[in-house]
């Protein structure tokens, strides 16, 4: 019987990485933009933490949560890709777009993490996951990076900046 749970949890964990199903409902234009702020949002937090690793070193958290940030936007772009939209690339890592400057201190730079986490939240909460409303795997990818947000990466940065 436990042989067949374990089983069963590992199927279960592995089905919501697999990549999209072709059968998934096309995105509506709200939803396709919804995916690409999910993806800017994602490009920014990945890029900020890369500036601080690149200031600090590989510094924990941000040398763990850029792994995860990257696995987020790749879910995103996998999205995008099965739907046969562009994906852009990062407009802050080629200065298109500006980033925070890095503060001079480690906790300082956590407490910045802290704030994007929390407001990282707010924009699922109140804008991705009710304009995904109707396309089951877009709400899937938005829930599940809102939570990682929300259960880990914001845990970690509060533990950080103490």
């Amino acid at each position: 019987m436990k042989i067949s749970l374990r089983l069963a949890a590992l199927l279960l964990a592995g089905a919501t990485a697999l990549p999209l199903a072709a059968t998934a409902a096309p995105l509506t234009p709200a939803q396709l933009e919804a995916a690409y702020a999910a993806l800017d949002d994602e490009y920014h937090a990945y890029s900020f933490y890369a500036a601080v690793i690149e200031t600090f070193g590989p510094i924990r958290p941000f040398s763990n949560i850029i792994k995860a940030e990257q696995t987020h936007a790749a879910r995103v772009i996998a999205l995008l890709q099965a739907e046969g939209a562009a994906v852009p690339p990062n407009p802050y890592a080629d200065g298109s777009k500006s980033l925070p400057a890095v503060p001079a201190s480690k906790a300082a730079a956590c407490a910045i993490g802290v704030q994007a986490e929390i407001a990282n939240k707010a924009l699922y909460d109140e804008n991705l996951l009710p304009a995904a409303q109707g396309n089951a795997a877009l709400t899937r990818i938005f829930t599940d990076l809102r939570d990682a947000s929300q259960l880990r990466h914001l845990p970690a940065f509060q533990r950080c900046a103490g």
